[in-house]
Protein backbone atom coordinates (compact mmCIF):
# COMPACT_ATOMS: atom_id res chain seq x y z
CA UNK A 1 0.00 0.00 0.00
CA UNK A 2 3.17 2.19 0.89
CA UNK A 3 3.90 1.96 -3.17
CA UNK A 4 0.74 3.27 -4.34
CA UNK A 5 0.97 6.32 -1.79
CA UNK A 6 4.56 6.96 -2.98
CA UNK A 7 3.86 6.87 -6.39
CA UNK A 8 0.69 9.19 -6.44
CA UNK A 9 2.37 11.07 -3.69
CA UNK A 10 5.57 12.04 -6.24
CA UNK A 11 3.20 12.04 -8.94
CA UNK A 12 1.40 15.26 -7.78
CA UNK A 13 5.17 16.65 -6.74
CA UNK A 14 5.78 16.13 -10.47
CA UNK A 15 3.21 17.08 -11.62
CA UNK A 16 2.65 20.39 -9.34
CA UNK A 17 -0.85 19.80 -7.82
CA UNK A 18 -0.46 20.58 -3.60
CA UNK A 19 -2.35 16.89 -2.86
CA UNK A 20 -2.62 13.30 -4.49
CA UNK A 21 -6.32 13.82 -4.51
CA UNK A 22 -6.22 15.44 -7.54
CA UNK A 23 -6.35 11.53 -9.55
CA UNK A 24 -9.14 10.55 -8.03
CA UNK A 25 -11.15 13.82 -9.38
CA UNK A 26 -8.64 12.95 -13.06
CA UNK A 27 -9.40 9.14 -13.00
CA UNK A 28 -13.28 9.37 -12.72
CA UNK A 29 -13.49 12.67 -14.89
CA UNK A 30 -11.34 10.87 -17.68
CA UNK A 31 -13.85 7.65 -17.52
CA UNK A 32 -17.58 9.97 -17.63
CA UNK A 33 -16.44 12.94 -18.88
CA UNK A 34 -18.91 15.31 -15.95
CA UNK A 35 -16.58 18.32 -15.96
CA UNK A 36 -16.28 20.03 -19.63
CA UNK A 37 -14.70 22.81 -21.58
CA UNK A 38 -16.47 26.41 -20.67
CA UNK A 39 -18.36 24.60 -17.71
CA UNK A 40 -18.93 26.77 -14.09
CA UNK A 41 -17.61 24.39 -11.14
CA UNK A 42 -18.12 24.64 -7.82
CA UNK A 43 -15.19 23.03 -5.23
CA UNK A 44 -16.56 22.24 -2.02
CA UNK A 45 -13.97 21.35 0.66
CA UNK A 46 -11.56 22.38 -1.70
CA UNK A 47 -8.12 23.27 0.39
CA UNK A 48 -5.26 22.98 -0.39
CA UNK A 49 -6.55 23.15 -3.93
CA UNK A 50 -5.69 20.42 -6.55
CA UNK A 51 -9.14 19.63 -8.09
CA UNK A 52 -9.85 23.47 -7.96
CA UNK A 53 -6.41 23.67 -10.23
CA UNK A 54 -7.35 20.54 -12.39
CA UNK A 55 -10.43 21.26 -12.92
CA UNK A 56 -10.45 25.15 -14.05
CA UNK A 57 -7.15 23.47 -16.68
CA UNK A 58 -10.65 21.41 -17.84
CA UNK A 59 -12.86 24.27 -18.38
CA UNK A 60 -10.43 26.17 -19.89
CA UNK A 61 -10.47 30.13 -20.10
CA UNK A 62 -14.02 30.76 -20.62
CA UNK A 63 -14.93 28.54 -17.53
CA UNK A 64 -14.79 29.33 -14.29
CA UNK A 65 -13.86 27.49 -10.85
CA UNK A 66 -15.56 28.64 -6.93
CA UNK A 67 -13.77 27.06 -4.60
CA UNK A 68 -14.66 26.99 -0.74
CA UNK A 69 -13.39 25.68 2.80
CA UNK A 70 -12.60 27.09 5.80
CA UNK A 71 -8.62 27.13 4.86
CA UNK A 72 -7.49 29.17 2.92
CA UNK A 73 -6.27 27.78 -0.15
CA UNK A 74 -5.31 30.71 -2.82
CA UNK A 75 -2.95 29.58 -5.44
CA UNK A 76 -3.12 30.71 -8.73
CA UNK A 77 -4.16 29.42 -11.95
CA UNK A 78 -1.97 27.39 -14.38
CA UNK A 79 -1.42 28.67 -17.56
CA UNK A 80 -4.61 27.91 -19.73
CA UNK A 81 -6.89 27.34 -16.97
CA UNK A 82 -10.35 29.06 -15.91
CA UNK A 83 -10.28 32.30 -13.48
CA UNK A 84 -10.19 30.72 -9.39
CA UNK A 85 -12.37 32.21 -6.91
CA UNK A 86 -11.43 30.92 -3.38
CA UNK A 87 -14.08 31.26 -0.39
CA UNK A 88 -12.53 31.29 2.83
CA UNK A 89 -16.40 30.41 4.16
CA UNK A 90 -17.90 27.23 5.89
CA UNK A 91 -20.41 25.16 3.77
CA UNK A 92 -22.71 24.70 6.60
CA UNK A 93 -23.65 28.58 7.03
CA UNK A 94 -26.65 29.18 4.84
CA UNK A 95 -25.12 32.42 3.90
CA UNK A 96 -22.92 30.96 1.84
CA UNK A 97 -25.19 30.16 -1.03
CA UNK A 98 -25.86 34.29 -0.64
CA UNK A 99 -22.37 34.56 -1.62
CA UNK A 100 -21.97 31.71 -4.05
CA UNK A 101 -24.75 33.32 -6.09
CA UNK A 102 -23.27 36.77 -5.77
CA UNK A 103 -20.35 35.78 -8.27
CA UNK A 104 -22.75 33.28 -10.34
CA UNK A 105 -26.41 32.13 -9.48
CA UNK A 106 -26.00 28.57 -11.02
CA UNK A 107 -23.31 26.24 -11.63
CA UNK A 108 -22.96 23.10 -14.11
CA UNK A 109 -20.63 21.14 -11.71
CA UNK A 110 -20.75 20.91 -8.08
CA UNK A 111 -17.18 18.30 -6.96
CA UNK A 112 -16.80 17.70 -3.26
CA UNK A 113 -13.81 16.01 -1.61
CA UNK A 114 -14.73 16.96 1.72
CA UNK A 115 -13.79 15.02 4.77
CA UNK A 116 -14.43 15.55 8.89
CA UNK A 117 -11.65 14.98 10.80
CA UNK A 118 -11.38 11.98 12.07
CA UNK A 119 -11.71 11.00 15.55
CA UNK A 120 -10.83 6.54 15.16
CA UNK A 121 -14.66 5.36 15.58
CA UNK A 122 -16.06 4.75 12.38
CA UNK A 123 -19.30 5.22 13.17
CA UNK A 124 -18.63 8.87 14.86
CA UNK A 125 -16.44 9.33 11.78
CA UNK A 126 -19.28 8.05 9.49
CA UNK A 127 -22.10 10.08 10.67
CA UNK A 128 -20.18 13.01 10.57
CA UNK A 129 -18.93 12.32 6.59
CA UNK A 130 -22.83 11.26 6.27
CA UNK A 131 -23.37 15.11 7.80
CA UNK A 132 -21.48 16.96 5.17
CA UNK A 133 -22.02 14.83 1.95
CA UNK A 134 -26.06 15.62 2.61
CA UNK A 135 -25.29 19.26 3.17
CA UNK A 136 -23.44 18.89 -0.86
CA UNK A 137 -26.24 17.34 -1.83
CA UNK A 138 -28.66 20.07 -0.82
CA UNK A 139 -26.27 22.91 -1.73
CA UNK A 140 -26.54 20.92 -5.24
CA UNK A 141 -29.69 21.34 -5.69
CA UNK A 142 -29.88 24.88 -5.39
CA UNK A 143 -26.83 25.74 -7.28
CA UNK A 144 -26.86 23.72 -10.01
CA UNK A 145 -28.35 24.00 -13.46
CA UNK A 146 -30.40 21.34 -14.77
CA UNK A 147 -28.64 18.63 -16.20
CA UNK A 148 -25.81 19.80 -14.29
CA UNK A 149 -23.51 17.15 -12.59
CA UNK A 150 -22.14 16.53 -8.75
CA UNK A 151 -19.07 14.13 -7.20
CA UNK A 152 -18.60 13.81 -4.16
CA UNK A 153 -16.52 12.05 -1.37
CA UNK A 154 -18.55 10.18 1.17
CA UNK A 155 -17.10 7.41 3.31
CA UNK A 156 -19.45 3.75 3.24
CA UNK A 157 -21.13 3.05 6.48
CA UNK A 158 -24.54 2.15 7.48
CA UNK A 159 -26.43 4.91 6.14
CA UNK A 160 -24.62 5.12 2.85
CA UNK A 161 -26.74 3.18 0.64
CA UNK A 162 -29.47 5.34 1.51
CA UNK A 163 -27.67 8.55 0.95
CA UNK A 164 -27.16 6.78 -2.55
CA UNK A 165 -30.51 6.36 -3.06
CA UNK A 166 -31.08 10.57 -2.12
CA UNK A 167 -28.77 10.82 -4.67
CA UNK A 168 -30.57 8.56 -7.50
CA UNK A 169 -33.97 10.80 -6.82
CA UNK A 170 -31.82 13.85 -7.92
CA UNK A 171 -29.77 12.51 -10.90
CA UNK A 172 -30.52 10.59 -13.89
CA UNK A 173 -27.32 8.42 -13.96
CA UNK A 174 -25.70 7.45 -10.67
CA UNK A 175 -22.48 5.43 -9.99
CA UNK A 176 -20.51 4.83 -7.17
CA UNK A 177 -16.56 5.42 -8.02
CA UNK A 178 -13.87 3.65 -6.28
CA UNK A 179 -10.42 5.38 -8.30
CA UNK A 180 -7.63 3.53 -8.27
CA UNK A 181 -5.36 6.29 -6.18
CA UNK A 182 -7.56 5.60 -3.37
CA UNK A 183 -5.42 3.34 -0.86
CA UNK A 184 -7.27 0.18 -1.09
CA UNK A 185 -7.96 -0.43 3.11
CA UNK A 186 -9.62 3.64 2.73
CA UNK A 187 -13.65 3.07 3.42
CA UNK A 188 -14.07 6.33 1.07
CA UNK A 189 -15.54 6.28 -1.97
CA UNK A 190 -16.99 8.80 -4.50
CA UNK A 191 -20.56 9.23 -5.74
CA UNK A 192 -21.17 10.46 -9.10
CA UNK A 193 -24.46 12.19 -10.58
CA UNK A 194 -25.11 12.97 -13.85
CA UNK A 195 -28.24 15.08 -15.45
CA UNK A 196 -29.46 16.96 -12.62
CA UNK A 197 -33.51 16.29 -12.52
CA UNK A 198 -34.24 20.24 -11.54
CA UNK A 199 -35.57 21.52 -8.39
CA UNK A 200 -38.10 19.37 -6.58
CA UNK A 201 -41.36 20.33 -6.43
Amino acid sequence: MRTVKDYYYKKAKKDKYPARSVYKLEEALNKYKFIRRGDSVLDLGCFPGSWSLYASEVVGEKGIVVGVDLKAADKAARAGGSEIIWLCQDIMQPELITTVRRIRPAFKVLISDLAPGTTGNRWTDHQQSMQLVRRTLELASILLHPKGNYYCKAFQGEDFPEFVQEVKEQFELVKVVKPKSSRVESREVFVLGMGFKGKQA
